[in-house]
C-alpha cells in the first residue's frame, strides 16, 4: 500500500499516484512535440471534440445522438493505430534504440561511411542529386519490388554510377543493407511536407523526410541544383551541411559506441 503524501479535499493523493500522473504527462507531451502544427494534430483535435460531445450527450441522456457517438468509438482505437501507425512508429523509436534492445548484435560500418562520404563529396561537387538513407533499426522491412535487384558490393564508384543523371536508375531509390547494394530504381514515400523555412522543397527532401517520418533512419540527401547536403531524422530536416559536419553526424548517429550493437545500412536515390 502506497503511503499518502497529501490529500486535496476527500481524494488521498500517494507517491505512487504522482509517479503515475508525471509518466502520462510525459507521454502526452511527447506526443504533442511530435505530433503539433501537423495535419495529424487537427485529426486529433477533431477526434477530441466528438468524444466531449459523447460525454455531453451521456451527462444530458441525449439518447439518438450519444447512441450514434457511441457506435463510432467502438472502432476509434483501431482507426487511430491505422491512421497514426507513423506517428507511432515515431514514439516508440527512442525506446527500441536502447542498448537493451541491441545488445546482442554487432557490426561496423565505419568502411561503409567512408565510401558514401567519397561519393557525397564528388556528387556535391558536381551537382549530382542523390539521396541516401541509413536504417538503424535491424526490424525495418523496405520493399525491392518496384525496383531492381542489384546485389552488388557498396563503393562509391558503384553509387556515383546510380545516380549519374544517364542512369536508367537514377530517379529511383537504391537500397543498401549490410554494405551491399540491394535494389535500385525503387519508389520511397512522399512526406506531406512542402514548404520549409518559407522555401519549397523537391522530390528527394521530401522523399528524405518521408522515410525518415515512418523509420528509425538518418537520410542524406545531396541536391541536384545547388550541390547542398541535408540529412532528415525523425522527420526533422538540417540544410546546408559541410563534409565535416555531415561526416560528424553520420559518425555520431550511425557508428556504435558498444561495438556488440549491430544496425543494418540501407541506401535510397530519388529524383
Amino acid at each position: 500500500m502506497s503511503q499518502e503524501l497529501f490529500s486535496i479535499g476527500f481524494v488521498d493523493v500517494t507517491l505512487l499516484d504522482v509517479v503515475d500522473i508525471a509518466i502520462v504527462t510525459a507521454i502526452f507531451y511527447r506526443l504533442y512535440q511530435s505530433l503539433r502544427n501537423t495535419v495529424t494534430f487537427q485529426v486529433i483535435a477533431g477526434i477530441l471534440v466528438v468524444l466531449g460531445l459523447y460525454l455531453f450527450t451521456t451527462a444530458f441522456d441525449i439518447r439518438a445522438l450519444n447512441w450514434l457517438l457511441g457506435s463510432l468509438s467502438d472502432i476509434w482505437l483501431i482507426t487511430f493505430i491505422i491512421l497514426f501507425q507513423p506517428e507511432i512508429r515515431r514514439l516508440l523509436i527512442p525506446l527500441l534504440r536502447a542498448p537493451l534492445f541491441n545488445f546482442f548484435a554487432k557490426t561496423d560500418i565505419t568502411e561503409t561511411i567512408d565510401e558514401v562520404l567519397d561519393a557525397v563529396r564528388e556528387m556535391s561537387e558536381k551537382h549530382t542529386g542523390a539521396l541516401i538513407v541509413f536504417s538503424r533499426d535491424r526490424n525495418v522491412a523496405i520493399s525491392t519490388d518496384t525496383g531492381v535487384t542489384i546485389q552488388g558490393q557498396l563503393t562509391k564508384e558503384l553509387l556515383i554510377s546510380i545516380f549519374n543523371v544517364k542512369s536508367p536508375l537514377h530517379d529511383g531509390a537504391v537500397i543498401v543493407q549490410n554494405g551491399q547494394v540491394q535494389a535500385a530504381g525503387c519508389i520511397l514515400p512522399l512526406s506531406l511536407t512542402t514548404r520549409l523555412e518559407n522555401q519549397n522543397l523537391g522530390t528527394r527532401h521530401r522523399a528524405a523526410l518521408g522515410i525518415s517520418e515512418q523509420a528509425d533512419v538518418l537520410a542524406l540527401v545531396v541536391s541536384e541544383e545547388s550541390g547542398f547536403i541535408s540529412v532528415a531524422e525523425e522527420g526533422r530536416l538540417i540544410r546546408g551541411l559541410t563534409l565535416d559536419q555531415l561526416e560528424e553526424r553520420l559518425r555520431e548517429s550511425l557508428t556504435l559506441e558498444n561495438p556488440q550493437r549491430e544496425r543494418q545500412l540501407f541506401s535510397f536515390g530519388s529524383s
